[in-house]
């Protein structure tokens, strides 16, 4: 129980992370007692932000005005946020190492308030042990290999490597940085790469966590290299690493929306044009435009969906009249890129060409807008029994579902792969609703860590986005049946089973709740029944 001292007060009943507490203070009280009262009670730090719920789930003030409650109906308090991301960290590498950063913090806080209580001074040895969890944490936060199961490919090459620890790091990439992996490119851009990779870059089962930036857009130069782009548009090798350079400078320091994913979405186009066979189908233009518009289409976005941008009113929401401000924002950022006479791949075409091309991207990178998901399917769903890759209109919409079907592909990938990609895009999505919870805009329903499990926001995604989309594909190049199918039903097999596990782990613990609720009460009761015995005793 958390009380202050005497006379007349009021008593509040509460729940913290589901533990019951009671708070009892003066009606007198000064608010920011009352509030330090629930923060202690919360174990929270000076700076974390509380947020107290009614019985109906609605906020309410933390104030000496709460009103009075009983057992029954009971208050809920949260810490919503925090200004260093404690807990998801703690929760993180609990798995992995064995014990929880958090909990231990949260045992010291607990005997710091003990020893204060009983000696009146805090020792010269709490203080000590306080450093040492600071110092842990730190090294933790800046140990590379830790992160996302350890799947990078080197682990020894200092501390230039991404963290994942976002919230350590500034949204966009810092100058030494980009100049550090641009070294790194231009020297290995001249290397011969394998042939055994050539081929593996050509399959959805290609693993994007074994290889580094630098690497990455040597393999970006690959695809445009196999595909004859080069000669075909006459494209200065040191044009397109410049281009390249420039594209990975523009991605941000994000959990899901970053580099490595735009890498993916460009290597499953990349992948599906050659399993497809659309050399023979489609011309080097058309190739063209899809392979760059996988390259752009999420640049410089903040990790901020387009829900967000217009219930926030920012600036792209206001620049873009509410209409895909995103979208439009990374089609923006990809042509001022091009815009550059040292970054234009594109600068050696003709004026028509590149008019083409300049159409072709933006009508690409707009169809990522999943608010546009169904219009698009539905047409091409109604082309598909008379599907002509001679007409333009025809064209135009299977670019734009081959490109949707690379930017939402990663359930086609082996688990391995997948599964860090999924904790990567539900820490963003985490970090959105936490964000609009606390400036008081509508939750983005997906997104709500309250409501949302891994496997919960899976299995209805597949189910009903990716499947009908991937099968309509497939209806028109039957051969991506195995390639891309088939892993998606494992996907949806696999999540729906843990689902299961879930609910069931669920019922069990509110089965041991109510167990642990009779037992109470029917101990209470006895207790009750005793009291009087005793006090008969106590007289005689």
């Amino acid at each position: 129980m958390f009380l202050m001292h005497d006379m007349a007060t009021k008593i509040i009943y509460f729940t913290v992370n589901g533990r019951p507490e009671q708070a009892e203070f003066p009606l007198d009280c000064p608010a920011q007692d009352v509030k330090d009262l629930f923060r202690s009670a919360a174990e929270a730090g000076p700076h974390d932000i509380l947020k107290l719920y009614n019985p109906k789930g609605n906020i309410i003030n933390i104030s000496p005005n709460l009103e009075p409650n009983s057992p029954t109906s009971c208050y809920k308090l949260e810490v919503v946020a925090a200004d260093c991301n404690s807990e998801p960290l703690g929760a993180e590498l609990a798995g992995a190492l064995g014990f929880d950063l958090s909990s231990m913090e949260k045992r010291l806080q607990g005997l710091e308030k003990k020893i204060l209580i009983e000696a009146g001074d805090t020792p010269a040895v709490v203080y000590e042990m306080k450093k040492q969890v600071d110092s842990f944490r730190e090294k933790l936060e800046s140990v590379e290999h830790l992160s996302w199961l350890g799947l990078f490919k080197d682990l020894s090459e200092g501390p230039h490597k991404p963290s994942p620890f976002y919230h350590k790091r500034t949204l966009h990439k810092t100058r030494e940085e980009c100049e550090h992996v641009r070294e790194k490119f231009l020297q290995m851009s001249s290397l011969e790469v394998s042939e055994e990779v050539r081929q593996y870059l050509k399959t959805p089962t290609f693993d994007n966590w074994q290889w580094e930036d630098a690497e990455i857009m040597v393999l970006l130069q690959v695809m445009y290299t196999d595909l004859d782009f080069i000669a075909t548009f006459n494209i200065e090798p040191e044009v397109l690493q410049q281009f390249l350079f420039e594209v990975y400078r523009r991605y941000n320091n994000i959990p899901f929306h970053n580099f490595k994913h735009c890498f993916c979405v460009t290597q499953m186009m990349y992948g599906l044009i050659w399993l497809t066979d659309l050399r023979s189908k489609m011309d080097s233009i058309d190739l063209m435009i899809m392979l760059t518009s996988a390259v752009c289409h999420d640049l410089d976005h903040t990790g901020y969906n387009n829900a967000y941008q217009i219930n926030a009113r920012t600036e792209l929401a206001l620049r873009y009249n509410d209409i895909s401000p995103l979208e439009n924002h990374h089609c923006a950022v990809a042509f001022e890129i091009l815009e550059k006479t040292e970054s234009n791949i594109f600068r050696n075409l003709s004026m028509d060409q590149y008019k083409r091309i300049r159409e072709g991207i933006i009508k690409c990178i707009l169809a990522t807008d999943m608010t546009k998901h169904n219009e698009i399917l539905n047409k091409f769903k109604s082309l598909l029994p008379a599907f002509d890759f001679n007409n333009k209109d025809h064209k135009d919409t299977l670019m734009m579902i081959l490109i949707k079907v690379s930017d939402i592909s990663n359930e086609a990938r082996p688990m391995e792969v997948a599964e860090p990609w999924l904790d990567c895009l539900l820490q963003e999505f985490y970090n959105q609703s936490d964000v609009e919870k606390l400036e008081g805009l509508p939750v983005t329903p997906f997104m709500d860590r309250d409501k949302v499990t891994k496997p919960s926001s899976q299995t209805g995604f597949i189910r009903f986005v990716l499947l009908p989309l991937f099968i309509e594909l497939a209806n028109l190049f039957p051969c991506l049946e195995q390639h891309i199918i088939d892993p998606v039903r494992k996907a949806l097999d696999y999540y729906t089973e843990m689902e299961k596990a879930l609910e069931r782990e669920k019922q069990n613990r509110a089965d041991n709740a109510a167990k642990n609720k009779e037992a109470a009460l029917s101990r209470e009761n006895s207790q009750t029944e005793a009291a009087p015995e005793a006090s008969k005793a106590d007289a005689q």
